[in-house]
């Protein structure tokens, strides 16, 4: 069962559903302890490089329904991404690991690696999911302020006050100094709870840069508040709009024109 969600459910060891660290849904999530078969004959880890690709590929020998699985194999251990891989047989005897758990995500099928009760890979988490309508170099911000907040909420929320600067340029403001940015929104008539919450993230952001009231070290909450606030801003200023001229555009022209004469007068 996957349920799309605004309220945040992180990422913890001790649940079967909570929001995804790839795809960043609130979704089911399959558990695997892992079990270790020592590799033989003094030989490393598979990592497939050039060399092995080029020898699986001119090998006349194999079978090519062989040779495309071995090759379809190598892509995905050089994606660099963990996964789950069904082998017939093998043997009995093997070693318990502990404390190196696997969670599948019901939605995007991604695995995660977890040491004790930290996620080891991958190396962010989503508090919130972030608006699906995000401009791609404010999400980028997003993300990375995600990735980051348990390190340095500091550091995550300059990069989401950033963000909201962006958000701004986006929606026609020159960018060179949020607060004058804000208060030119204010002007076109700006929601009083979106100027609030631009405020927020604009004053904790330049907090976390210059010595300040509000000390994010201690406080992480506070940091983690901002990426609500964050959606809470692109939903009014872009999201609803969006769905409102979507609406608009599809009624009868008879009906726009009418409401164009009415609003020439």
């Amino acid at each position: 069962m996957n349920i799309k969600t605004t309220v945040p459910h992180p990422a913890t060891i001790n649940k079967h559903n909570f929001n995804c660290p790839h795809c960043g849904a609130h979704s089911d999530q399959t558990w695997f302890k892992l079990a270790a078969d020592p590799i033989p004959n003094k030989n490393t880890p598979l990592v497939p490089g050039e060399k092995l690709i080029e020898i699986i590929q001119s090998d006349k020998e194999m079978g090519s329904k062989l040779q495309n699985k071995l090759l379809k194999l190598a892509d995905r251990i050089n994606d660099k991404l963990v996964f789950l891989e069904d082998v017939k047989g093998g043997v009995y005897l093997y070693n318990n690991i502990y404390n190196l758990n696997l969670s599948k995500c019901y939605s995007c099928k991604k695995i995660s690696v977890w040491v004790h009760d930290e996620l080891l890979f991958p190396q962010k988490e989503y508090i919130i999911p972030p608006n699906k309508d995000l401009p791609q170099d404010i999400l980028n911000d997003y993300e990375e302020a995600s990735s980051i907040l348990a390190k340095s909420p500091r550091g995550a929320a300059a990069l989401l006050r950033l963000a909201i600067q962006k958000l701004c340029m986006h929606l026609g403001q020159p960018g060179k100094h949020l607060n004058s940015d804000i208060a030119a929104l204010v002007k076109e008539g700006l929601n009083t709870q979106v100027k609030e919450a631009l405020d927020i993230v604009r004053v904790i952001g330049n907090n976390a840069v210059h010595p300040g009231q509000i000390d994010l070290q201690d406080n992480d909450e506070t940091a983690k508040s901002l990426f609500g606030l964050v959606n809470i801003i692109s939903e009014k200023m872009i999201t609803e709009p969006k769905h409102v001229k979507s609406m608009f555009d599809n009624l009868p022209d008879n009906a726009k024109n009418q409401i164009k004469k009415r609003d020439e007068k």
